[in-house]
């Protein structure tokens, strides 16, 4: 957390041990400024240790004066609208909640999962989804079943659902709009990162 001098927090940085690559943490920045950014950079994060790092497109400089980035990409962020979301059944969705009892949903063929729609974080308002599709399985509409049955199961507790994607991901995109996602306009920077020395 870093506060201006009037006291009030003008930016945070967290590190995360995450599910996403457990030999490397997810790093969120939030700032005011870049100035503020670069600071919580070089204070939160070990020289020479890789991290997966998100921050607000308006940060993408400072991020890139304070880390060396890879695989660079823009990530847009889609909220549910609930007058586009027509829930649809299909049989062959189960719900398969994560040891944690995080909603997940999936379908199966020949005992192996095929398609995985479940739940990266949540908080009592919101819940970003994520969504996995084997090759084998695509163009068969159950990735979009499975969103489907996840997105029901996160209204159905007041939560509004999140779907960040890469923006050159248009089978994805396409995906969240079927459901009945749309674009917030919100853009985020993201990649594997290592303090600049």
């Amino acid at each position: 957390m870093h506060h201006a001098s009037d006291g009030r927090a003008d930016g945070f940085l967290v590190r995360a041990q995450t599910g996403l690559d457990l030999f490397r943490p997810v790093v969120v920045v939030r700032a005011d400024s870049d100035s503020t950014a670069i600071e919580l950079i070089r204070s939160g994060l070990i020289p020479n240790r890789p991290y997966y790092l998100v921050a607000p497109m308006a940060l993408t400089g400072a991020v890139n004066r304070a880390v060396a980035i890879t695989d660079a990409e823009v990530l847009c962020v889609y909220r549910l609208d609930p007058a586009r979301f027509n829930p649809q059944i299909n049989v062959l969705v189960v719900a398969n909640p994560t040891p944690e009892g995080l909603p997940r949903f999936e379908t199966s063929a020949n005992g192996a999962v095929q398609t995985a729609a479940g739940v990266n974080w949540q908080t009592p308002h919101f819940a970003e989804v994520y969504v996995f599709t084997e090759a084998a399985a695509r163009g068969k509409g159950w990735g979009k079943a499975v969103v489907s049955a996840l997105a029901a199961e996160l209204i159905k507790h007041k939560r509004t659902p999140l779907y960040v994607v890469n923006e050159q991901n248009s089978a994805s995109i396409s995906l969240a709009t079927s459901v009945g996602f749309v674009d917030t306009g919100a853009r985020e920077y993201s990649g594997q990162a290592v303090l600049r020395q």
